[in-house]
């Protein structure tokens, strides 16, 4: 299988400088923290009083939630496709309406039919306004390190949407049940984030897609112009690429398994609830100190050295969390120690996709990997629910381990080819 030679972006493509694109990152940081705490974080809370008013099963109003994440991951390719011709600005403005319509229809299901159709357009709207999209914005507009500082800024700020809309759900549900709460989530999603798409939100200037100077081989200014469609039959014919589809797969698994059952780990080793949702809540905190981790490390290692190392820290983790979870002390190390790989993987992967392939058609090639990785965190919970029935919890954490030690050995294969 042939490989791809790296193509650095250049003041061209993705080199910008600042001004209104500072404006358009404070926004979409404020853009990304409300959507992801209205449209995803904010169904753990209401996911109870749902069941009940709906008269349905725990179990069946999840699967909403799993059927909204895999419509995320479907729509991600032509979101991307999208994304390469026309730009952000119409698509996020359009999906943030859509979104905040959503929501209000949400906040009005009077059954669990109606409940799965509205998640699955939500599943859709949050691949046109989410991460995916927000960083082929991004990296549209920034070459590094610009680039890695703008996107450290947005997923800082958005790390904390779980520690905002968890407990500001809650408050509302309890005031005026979850219909009421929804709707006035719809209100702050529609009054934030499609005014700030719509005004910042715009396509960097110099040449457009198709008329881009860049070329395969990382030597601008010469031969035939790079192509959106171009980049993605590199990524697809490198090797390389399909690595890194797996890595992040594998790595993806590991932290959703450990997301959904991490609490029921505590509790069956003999930890108070409270004290095991509050270390569990500890993940979200040490997500942001992990991207600040690699941030840091790289200016002296490369990014898949970083990963690798912190990946196998996640892996030993794991593994200690099996051995010593059943002490506070063990469980608050083991938990930290797996926080760190929290998170690192939204800014890695703009990072080593644009190095390898350029800026144009970034956003497609972003698509083709999200979409199975996605897919992996939305499945991998349930599988390790039957891994946990048949075995207990001692080899699913050895599972978690594996997943994450194959990621660190994913991230350092090379087969050719320039990454940086």
């Amino acid at each position: 299988m042939a490989t791809a030679t790296g193509v650095p972006a250049d003041a061209g493509i993705g080199g910008h400088p600042a001004g209104r694109p500072g404006r358009m990152v404070a926004a979409l940081a404020v853009t990304q923290t409300i959507g992801y705490g209205t449209l995803y974080y904010a169904y753990a809370v209401l996911l109870e009083p749902m069941a009940a008013a709906l008269g349905a099963s725990t179990a069946a109003v999840t699967g909403a939630l799993t059927a909204s994440v895999i419509a995320g991951a479907l729509a991600a390719v032509p979101v991307g496709r999208w994304l390469d011709r026309h730009g952000g600005r119409g698509l996020m403005t359009g999906g943030s309406l859509a979104a905040t319509a959503l929501l209000i229809a949400w906040s009005q299901v009077d059954t669990v039919g109606q409940l799965y159709a509205v998640m699955i357009g939500i599943g859709v709207t949050g691949a046109m306004v989410l991460y995916e999209p927000a960083f082929a914005v991004i990296v549209s507009w920034y070459a590094p390190p610009r680039r890695d500082r703008a996107l450290l800024a947005v997923t800082i700020v958005a790390g904390f949407a779980s520690t905002i809309f968890l407990p500001l759900t809650g408050q509302l549900v309890a005031r005026l049940d979850w219909r009421g709460a929804l709707l006035v989530l719809a209100a702050v999603h529609a009054l934030t984030t499609v005014p700030l798409h719509a005004a910042t939100v715009r396509r960097p200037p110099g040449p457009r897609p198709g008329r881009a100077t860049a070329r395969a081989g990382g030597v601008a200014g010469q031969g035939r112009p790079d192509r959106p469609r171009g980049a993605t039959r590199r990524a697809v014919r490198d090797a390389r690429f399909w690595i890194l589809v797996s890595t992040f797969v594998v790595h993806g698994a590991a932290t959703s398994t450990m997301t959904v059952h991490l609490v029921g780990f505590l509790t069956d080793r003999g930890h108070a609830a409270t004290f095991a949702a509050t270390v569990a809540g500890l993940l979200g905190i040490l997500s942001v100190t992990g991207r600040l981790v690699l941030t840091g490390a790289r200016r002296r290692l490369s990014v898949p050295t970083v990963l690798a190392v912190i990946f196998a820290v996640q892996a030993a983790a794991a593994l200690g969390l099996a051995a010593a979870g059943g002490t506070r002390v063990g469980a608050v190390l083991g938990v930290a120690a797996f926080g760190l790989g929290f998170g690192v993987a939204s800014l890695a992967v703009p990072a080593l996709l644009a190095d390898r392939y350029g800026t144009v058609g970034y956003a497609a090639v972003a698509g083709l990997l999200a979409a199975p990785v996605t897919l992996a965190k939305a499945t991998a919970p349930l599988a390790g629910a039957l891994l946990l029935h048949r075995t207990g919890y001692g080899p699913l954490l050895a599972a978690v381990a594996g997943c994450c030690a194959l990621a660190a050995a994913g991230v350092l294969t090379r087969t050719g080819g320039h990454l940086s």
